[in-house]
């Protein structure tokens, strides 16, 4: 081998990080194309970096570049997420691919590049911040939603196999199960919402403050009063109060409740009986899913197996979910999800055998 030839194992390596680089340009170019201002421009100007480091790593192999190989699957999924499932997803994955990159140990790999990995992982987390942000409340509550319901109607089910009763028993159980717990889940989200509601609206100026303004005495003035309880100082509170009374008395409009008073920032509150709703079927469906085997007159143990490999694929896929929403591993999530919800599932039966065992 000539000297200052790269070996077997460096090309190969080099063409896998040469196809990365080329798939990851891609994938931020399909995002860019999805989004306006500067949200796309940022997205641009990352793929322009990956490209940058696509013509890094063909330059070191020169004539060892070969045919365009495909990249590492992990990357092709990031490709297939960015045409098919827009940037929420696709984003939390690229962050945590960037925080992985493997160039920091690799002799072979510049320091410049492997900074500006480091770089990218960061842009992207903030990328990914502002669609974690938008993110409607209704998708995190459907996740959560459904999961609870699976775990504890697949433990409610299992105490009761446990227990050895036959499988309508445990249909019954199981639909039993799913109602009381979605109307709970839907009469607690009510009351939740309903109270917050009657809070924030106890908090909101009144809108008829403003026309006392032009009734209110000049000098002792109680209108800095307001301002004051709302959170200004008094100094403040006083200028504030001041600068309206002298607008009134040269004929100008009382101000309204919002120039009075700076009221409470109250976000986003969903209706109450919408949020019940959607309580009530995110639970529904996910409690649905450990009986269905019964509804169709399985045996106990046939009915067993198959509702646990259902829950169990459940389980990974909300796991796995909130894994990417959250910009961690999703396969670290998916199987805390499933030990977690297996967990509750065995104590329960247990739990069950143990009371057939005392009554038996």
């Amino acid at each position: 081998m000539a000297a200052g030839e790269p070996t077997r194992q460096q090309i190969t390596r080099w063409r896998k990080y040469l196809a990365n680089e080329r798939a990851e340009a891609a994938v931020y170019r399909e995002l860019a194309f999805r989004k306006e201002g500067e949200e796309r421009d940022i997205l641009l100007r990352l793929a322009e970096a990956e490209s940058r480091h696509e013509n890094y790593w063909r330059a070191k192999l020169g004539d060892h570049v070969g045919f365009p190989r495909k990249p590492e699957l992990s990357t092709r999924l990031l490709g297939f997420m960015a045409r098919h499932f827009g940037s929420v997803f696709t984003l939390a994955l690229m962050q945590t691919a960037e925080a992985r990159t493997p160039y920091s140990d690799d002799s072979d790999a510049s320091d410049q590049i492997a900074a500006d990995e480091r770089v990218h992982s960061e842009v992207v987390r903030g990328l990914a911040a502002r669609g974690r942000e938008k993110m409607s409340g209704n998708f995190r509550a459907a996740v959560f939603g459904a999961n609870d319901g699976l775990v504890s109607n697949l433990a409610l089910v299992a105490g009761v196999m446990g227990s050895g009763v036959d499988s309508s028993f445990v249909l019954l159980t199981g639909i039993s199960g799913l109602l009381a717990g979605a109307l709970s889940m839907a009469a607690g989200e009510y009351v939740s919402v309903k109270s917050q509601n009657e809070l924030l609206q106890a908090s909101t100026p009144d809108q008829d403050t403003g026309k006392l303004a032009a009734l209110l005495d000049v000098k002792t003035n109680e209108l800095a009063l307001v301002y004051r309880a709302r959170g200004m100082d008094s100094v403040a509170a006083e200028d504030k109060a001041e600068a309206v009374m002298a607008e009134i008395h040269r004929g100008g409009e009382a101000p309204s409740a919002d120039d009075t008073v700076d009221g409470p920032d109250t976000g986003v509150v969903g209706k109450a009986l919408s949020a019940a709703i959607s309580s009530f079927c995110f639970f529904a469906t996910g409690a649905l899913i450990p009986i269905i085997p019964f509804l169709f007159g399985a045996s106990v143990a046939t009915g067993a197996v198959v509702a646990v490999v259902l829950v169990s694929l459940a389980l990974c896929f909300t796991g796995g979910i909130v894994g990417v929403v959250s910009g961690k591993p999703p396969l670290t999530r998916a199987v805390r999800q499933l030990v977690i919800g297996l967990g509750a599932a065995a104590v329960t039966y247990g739990l069950g055998a143990a009371v057939d065992q005392l009554m038996s």
